[in-house]
């Protein structure tokens, strides 16, 4: 049976949702009405790229060896990775770039095993304050949504953001340092 979460998104609709890291919005990944509303909701620029969130880690896209063994050392967790996308899946969420995709796979979710790739973003107004509880969610967000679901507050901190993009042959950086340390992401990757 299809949860309300996974109806949502098929539907083309937007979903204000609890991410492992703050609360986030997510759209069907390939519906292109459904990624202008999220980016008309967020006031987000629709060139800016987004990253594709999974709730199963069979999900993910093909990647190189090296890069497949790094993801399943990180992922679930509180990290994006930005990967090489040679099959150039998700074109939605690459912005200008096809060639690379972030990809996520939340921790304890409480949408884990969900049958939907989305696009998700924090649930914020651009530049805003990334949301830990749903009331900071701003109301305009919450009410132009399909569906709002609550879990409490959550860590407020995002995710770090992680470029594999050249992993296979052994190179890395952190985009943005979040919620996983610079420390934790090296003690995994050299694990």
């Amino acid at each position: 049976m299809k949860s309300a979460f996974e109806v949502c998104i098929r539907a083309g609709r937007v979903a204000v949702f609890p991410a492992d890291t703050v609360y986030g919005l997510a759209c069907d990944a390939e519906n292109a009405d459904a990624v202008r509303s999220l980016h008309t909701l967020k006031g987000r620029d629709p060139g800016k790229p987004s990253a594709v969130m999974f709730f199963d880690m069979g999900w993910l896209p093909p990647m190189g060896p090296r890069t497949t063994a790094a993801a399943h050392s990180l992922l679930p967790g509180p990290v994006t990775l930005l990967v090489p996308n040679p099959g150039r899946h998700f074109p939605l969420a690459c912005g200008d770039d096809p060639e690379v995709i972030g990809v996520r796979v939340p921790a304890d979710s409480p949408l884990a095993g969900a049958q939907v790739a989305v696009l998700q973003s924090s649930a914020n107004l651009a530049g805003g304050p990334d949301p830990r509880t749903l009331d900071e969610v701003p109301l305009k967000i919450r009410s132009g949504a399909g569906l709002v679901l609550g879990a409490g507050p959550l860590p407020g901190t995002p995710s770090t953001v992680l470029d594999l993009t050249r992993f296979e042959a052994g190179a890395w950086s952190i985009v943005r340092e979040g919620a996983l340390s610079t420390a934790d992401v090296a003690s995994r990757l050299t694990a």
